[in-house]
């Protein structure tokens, strides 16, 4: 998460994998609630014609976006009901005068408080940043620009690329250095490359205008030229970026140089230089990753044909970008006019405190994830978190020995790599030691600084060592789950695990219809066309035949189609090719948690609740785990670039392709959501 995100709730809550619900079979006379919000239903729409309305209809008709969200759903209810808990623990930790001075709990409340001071901020204006803006001005040539892109990256502000710590995906034992295209000010490149309408053309121009209006707040004299010219050179940057889809492929990103060969690319850039400012030239490495080569090269001819002051302001403009929601009002307004009202739809930025739980998040996240789970996520709960997904484990293994896409061999490693999976429920075994990290009551930015430069110096100290595979790469309290192909594993933090969406006291059918589908959705990548490139091991290796790509590829394809035909907005249609990976994961996910619920079920039958039968009951957990109210701005972002479907397309384009769902509601040729068997896909 970069900094300038704090002005906002993160855009990834619409984005999230995850949303949920519990996991506790029911039997035969059971008084147990069914977790079905039977309330929200629409009795006027038939579910064979519309499913999403059926279920969900009277909530959609009742409920307003809030003020400062671009979406509202399931998920952001849970973010919610997350950040409330987090907000008693951080104001506790705020108010301790008993903890230890150098403790972890001392270092939460002195962040947040640091955070809350308006008072102290308010008269500084630009001023903690006086410091960075003299190095900028101190650059003689670009021959300076490596060490200042260096000294960015360990303290979080955006350059022309980016540097990561990865597992080796080659050698999923070892980490390697990555770096990466980066350096635009807008969500993609397509924003400076395309022109949708007039949209995008109308916010090139907006971003124009905030960028020099941003300049301008420091004193800037000719801040709508200097405007001009750094969207000139993000525009230079990203006609060399590649697409979503090219940096998405592991083969093609995956481009080993060695340290010598690093001079073929970016002519005349001092890699040199670059390498001893990060600290990487001491032994730990003798080889990087070049994510994108002919970006690359694309810089170094940009680097070279732009004027030096135009670099100064671009590198003034994205140390504001990044620290704006730790200024001053004025910058911490103009941020959310342009990056949340403009580009979001979002007419209300969130109160202060919410805000200032989001950097104590990002900053030191673990330590309040402890205190979290502690709190807040029971034992029961992880123990019937790690039920269910044992249960999708099975149905997955059962369902290896008959899908007929994969030739016997491709099964038996399937089978291997389904056996090596790692399963991450809750929160970590071991957590992040934070005694070097330190903040001070009286700087904020100071304090932003060093966490990111914390967490930066952090992942560089894992170079020369061998992979730690217990590592959590999240916090407990993220609403979010996922898939790590270079570990071949899944996590599921505790905050996706919590009621309403997880619930060890109602019945398990909505409980697999929920979270089930979306442990089912992660699982699914390990084994399609992605997850068929990293094997048991998290190597980078393709461990399927070509017959098998081609009989997958000729199975799903019918997939984009499908999507391609929803129309979230008038006008604007799904993007079937972009959202293919993550709909056949939807589509896998759904159909494997039903079976999941079967074996739960150990061949008995359940009981009716509600008037809904079991089966009926997982196909509404289902579709109301999906409820979301978006802004058309922010849909109109998430149709562009994100490679998940918008959410009511994510329902009812999974349901049609499901046979247990036509079983379940009687669904017949006539009917809206009926799809002929022809033309269904399933994949397991």
């Amino acid at each position: 998460m970069t900094s300038r995100s704090i002005a906002v709730l993160a855009s990834a809550l619409s984005l999230i994998m995850c949303h949920s619900a519990g996991t506790q079979a029911s039997t035969e006379g059971t008084a147990v609630s069914s977790g079905i919000d039977t309330q929200y239903f629409d009795p006027g729409v038939r579910p064979q014609d519309d499913f999403y309305q059926y279920v969900n209809g009277k909530w959609l008709a009742a409920t307003e976006i809030p003020p400062d969200r671009p979406a509202y759903g399931t998920a952001t209810k849970l973010y919610d009901d997350a950040q409330r808990r987090l907000k008693s623990i951080i104001e506790a930790a705020a108010n301790n005068a008993a903890a230890a001075a150098d403790s972890d709990e001392s270092k939460i409340g002195i962040l947040y408080s640091s955070f809350l001071d308006e008072a102290r901020i308010e008269p500084l204006g630009s001023k903690p940043l006086a410091a960075e803006f003299a190095g900028i001005d101190a650059i003689r040539s670009k021959r300076d620009i490596p060490e200042l892109i260096a000294h960015f990256q360990e303290i979080g502000v955006t350059t022309p690329y980016g540097m990561s710590v990865q597992v080796d995906a080659k050698d999923s034992t070892q980490y390697v250095v990555d770096i990466q295209q980066d350096g635009l000010g807008l969500p993609d490149r397509d924003y400076y490359l395309k022109d949708d309408a007039t949209t995008l053309r109308l916010m090139r121009r907006q971003y124009q205008s905030h960028v020099a209006a941003t300049m301008a707040l420091v004193g800037d004299r000719q801040a709508a030229q200097d405007a001009a010219a750094i969207i000139a050179l993000e525009t230079k940057l990203a006609r060399a970026q590649w697409t979503k889809a090219d940096s998405s492929d592991p083969l093609k990103t995956y481009n080993r140089i060695e340290l010598a060969g690093l001079s073929s690319i970016a002519l005349g850039y001092d890699w040199h230089r670059y390498l001893v400012s990060t600290g990487l030239v001491d032994g730990e490495i003798s080889y990087l990753i070049v994510s994108q080569p002919s970006y690359f090269n694309a810089f170094g001819r940009v680097l070279a044909e732009t004027p030096l002051a135009t670099w100064k302001a671009y590198f003034r403009w994205h140390l504001l970008a990044d620290f704006s929601p730790y200024l001053s009002k004025a910058y911490v307004d103009e941020a959310f006019a342009f990056y949340s009202t403009k580009l979001q739809g979002i007419p209300l930025n969130q109160p202060r405190w919410q805000r200032g739980i989001m950097l104590v998040d990002q900053s030191i996240g673990q330590a309040l994830g402890r205190l979290y789970v502690t709190k807040y996520f029971p034992a029961q709960s992880k123990a019937s978190a790690e039920q269910l997904v044992d249960n999708l484990v099975e149905a997955y293994r059962q369902d290896l020995g008959t899908i007929q896409w994969m030739e016997p061999a491709t099964k038996a490693e399937a089978l291997a790599k389904l056996t090596r999976l790692t399963i991450k429920i809750g929160y970590p075994q071991r957590w992040i030691d934070y005694s070097n990290l330190k903040f001070r009551e009286d700087d904020l930015l100071g304090n932003v600084m060093r966490a990111a430069s914390f967490a930066y110096r952090r992942s560089i100290s894992k170079l020369g060592k061998s992979v730690d595979r217990t590592e959590w790469n999240s916090t407990p309290q993220a609403v979010n789950a996922f898939y790590n192909a270079q570990l071949n594993e899944i996590v599921f933090p505790a905050a996706i695990l919590q009621p309403p969406f997880f619930d060890a006291t109602v019945d398990s059918a909505a409980n697999y219809g929920g979270i089930g589908m979306i442990i089912g959705h992660e699982i699914s990548h390990a084994f399609d066309n992605q997850g068929s490139q990293y094997d048991g091991e998290g190597k980078l290796r393709d461990w399927w035949t070509a017959d098998d790509h081609a009989r997958f590829a000729a199975l799903t394809r019918p997939l984009v189609a499908e999507y391609s035909g929803f129309m979230p907005i008038r006008g604007r249609h799904v993007n079937g090719a972009l959202t293919l990976n993550e709909n056949i994961a939807d589509n896998a996910g759904l159909a494997i948690a039903y079976k999941a619920y079967r074996i739960s079920l150990q061949g008995g039958t359940s009981a009716v609740i509600d008037g809904l039968s079991g089966d009926q009951r997982f196909f509404i957990g289902f579709a109301q785990a999906w409820r979301e109210k978006i802004r058309d701005s922010f849909a109109i972002e998430l149709l562009q670039s994100d490679p998940h479907a918008i959410s009511f397309v994510r329902a009812i384009g999974t349901l049609v392709n499901q046979p247990g769902f036509y079983a379940a509601f009687d669904v017949r040729p006539g009917d809206r959501m009926y799809l002929p068997p022809d033309r269904r896909v399933i994949i397991w």
